[in-house]
C-alpha cells in the first residue's frame, strides 16, 4: 500500500463486513470481546478495511473504520465495472471478478459485495473460490483491485498508444 490517501478530505461511507465474538474462560467464567472487519469507501475507488477489536461491539467497530482509514487503496474502474477479469487470493481466499455490462448489477456474495458496494463498483459478476473466511475474502478481493489495469496505464508501461493494446 504505497499511495498514501489522506481519508480526513474524503467522503467515506463504512460498511461492517463481519463481527466475531471470541470468548476466554477463566477461573471466574468467560470474558467475551468482539472484532469488527469494516471497509470503508468513497464510492469512485478509494477503498480500505480494518478490523478493530474490543470489550464492546462499537468499540471494535470504531476502532475498524481509523484503521481502515489508514489503509486506503486506488482501484482502477472504467464506468462502472472493471477494466478486466481478475482473479484476487489472500490466504486461502481466491475471488474471481468479471467485468459485467451496464444494467447487471452487483452480483456478489457478503464480503466481496460489501468491498466492490463501498468502491463504487456498480455492474460485475464475481464468485468466491475456496475459503469462505469473511477476512480473507475481503483481503482477496483487495488483492485483485489492487492488481486492476487500466488499457491506458497498461499502454504507458509498454511505450505504446492504446490503440495498438486494443
Amino acid at each position: 500500500m504505497a499511495n498514501i490517501i489522506d481519508a480526513s478530505t474524503m467522503d467515506l461511507k463504512e460498511r461492517v463486513v463481519a463481527i466475531n465474538r471470541v470468548s476466554k474462560t477463566v477461573k471466574g467464567g468467560r470474558i467475551y470481546k468482539f472484532a469488527a472487519l469494516v471497509v470503508v469507501g468513497d464510492g469512485e475507488g478509494t477503498i480500505g478495511f480494518g478490523i478493530g477489536k474490543a470489550g464492546e461491539v462499537p468499540d471494535a467497530i470504531r476502532k475498524g473504520i481509523e484503521d481502515a482509514k489508514k489503509n486506503l487503496i486506488k482501484v482502477s474502474l472504467r464506468g462502472t465495472t472493471i477494466p478486466h477479469e481478475v482473479i484476487g487470493a489472500y490466504g486461502a481466499g481466491r475471488v474471481l471478478m468479471k467485468p459485467a455490462a451496464p444494467g447487471t448489477g452487483v452480483i456478489a456474495g457478503g464480503p466481496v459485495r460489501a468491498v466492490l458496494e463501498v468502491a463504487g463498483v456498480k455492474d460485475i459478476r464475481t464468485k468466491a473460490l475456496r475459503s469462505n473466511n469473511p477476512c480473507n475474502v475481503v483481503r482477496a478481493t483487495f488483492q485483485g483491485l489492487q492488481s486492476l489495469r487500466t488499457a491506458e496505464q497498461v499502454a504507458a508501461v509498454r511505450g505504446k498508444s492504446v490503440k495498438e493494446i486494443l
